[in-house]
């Protein structure tokens, strides 16, 4: 995972703190927004969850704090739903200016309503997801019960939110009785997945089947048996992420992934517009190797002496497991730590020239059981005569032939 601090300027000029977490192996496919629950923020461990299982299946995501919530600008007192929308398309045009459009809205509670809401004036977008959220934003009212008739009488109360003291002004009741997402729905043409859980005690459950009548197909619905309304169990919003990436892939456009037809068991692809990062298929497996960016490369993947001291490695490691069980020693793990550089000889009494440096593998072994010294002598020994390691000593021949 790539985790990058953002920031970008609302409607009112006043700065949005974001963070925008990008795939570790590759360029992102699709972009997509995480909009979080009434007077949550971008931390919640919920939305980092489901945003690091998206980011596992190639998305880009961007989860930010709201107005006058967590580390970003303005006054929570002089928000309302309204300026939540407002601060979800300022957050669209951010990534479209510096990356691209995004395609997905994600919405949890609240945060559902307000992306519904958002995707109506997004042309590119593809896909909204919500989870466990309000099928009208009038449902926020009922934490609020005991001080509505404060807020309306004298224009503001304080109000206590899951621990926590918020000041809520009358213009936000006000902006609340504007807001009807049945009618936005009669207008929305996205594809649309509700997840919502029985469970949930503090949105129930009735309000993902009125979202459901109310859209339009292609709608899906899928129950979050057992979770809690925040998805407090890891589990549970691991689970939701993995839903909404493999959902959503149906609604946004996808790469093709590289499929290689060779008579050998390596083969390396690289486009001309891709730098150093190298799409690769090594046997069944498919894998990208890359440069590191002091390089000029992206550091998507291992770079090609990586590769090759994997080789040794894990070489090293097979041969002496394979000794030990035909020996029957307890071995239970090995660790086999491989570097690569290029450093002069040990020993260079014979070289033509002492200034001279040749390539130079540092190999550290680790072994762990029931094992003598002589044992553990000998297992060192077996690690150079791993079939890697004899390759590397032997002389070889690379023959290069042109395919027509």
């Amino acid at each position: 995972m790539n985790l990058q601090k953002v920031n970008f300027p609302n409607n009112d000029q006043q700065t949005l703190a974001g963070r925008l977490e990008l795939p570790a192996d590759r360029t992102p496919h699709n972009f997509a927004i995480f909009a979080h629950c009434f007077t949550c923020t971008k931390n919640l461990l919920a939305v980092k969850n489901i945003s690091r299982a998206l980011t596992a299946q190639g998305f880009g995501v961007l989860r930010f704090d709201f107005t006058g919530l967590g580390e970003s600008e303005g006054d929570f007192e002089n928000t309302n739903f309204s300026g939540n929308v407002e601060d979800l398309l300022a957050a669209a045009a951010f990534l479209e200016k510096e990356y691209q459009s995004p395609t997905l809205l994600i919405g949890h509670s609240l945060g559902g309503a307000a992306v519904i809401k958002a995707a109506t004036q997004l042309p590119k977008l593809k896909a909204v997801a919500t989870i466990n959220s309000p099928s009208d934003p009038k449902h926020v009212k009922h934490h609020l019960e005991q001080d509505i008739e404060k807020i309306k009488s004298t224009g503001k109360a304080t109000v206590n939110l899951s621990g926590r003291p918020f000041t809520i002004k009358k213009h936000f009741l006000d902006d609340l009785e504007k807001q009807s997402l049945a009618e936005t729905l009669k207008e929305f043409h996205k594809a649309l997945l509700i997840l919502h859980s029985p469970q949930d005690t503090i949105v129930g459950i009735k309000n993902a089947e009125e979202l459901y009548l109310a859209a339009h197909h292609p709608k899906s619905f899928v129950s979050l048996d057992g979770a809690d309304h925040l998805l407090a169990n890891k589990a549970d919003s691991n689970y939701v992420g993995q839903v909404i990436a493999g959902w959503a892939s149906r609604y946004v456009s996808m790469p093709e992934e590289k499929r290689f037809s060779s008579k050998h068991d390596v083969v390396a692809s690289l486009d001309a517009t891709q730098g150093f990062t190298t799409d690769m298929k090594l046997g069944d497996h498919y894998m990208v190797a890359d440069e590191p960016e002091s390089f000029g490369g992206r550091n998507f993947g291992p770079t090609p002496y990586e590769l090759v001291s994997a080789g040794l490695s894990a070489c090293t490691a097979m041969t002496i497991q394979m000794y030990a069980k035909r020996k029957e020693w307890n071995v239970s793990n090995v660790e086999v730590h491989t570097s690569y550089d290029k450093k002069h000889a040990v020993d260079c009494e014979l070289c033509e020239d002492a200034s001279a440096k040749i390539d130079t593998f540092t190999r550290e072994i680790k072994l762990e059981g029931n094992l003598d010294e002589k044992q553990m002598k000998r297992l060192l020994q077996i690690a150079d005569k791993c079939p890697v390691h004899k390759t590397l000593h032997s002389t070889t021949q690379i023959i290069t032939t042109q395919i027509t």
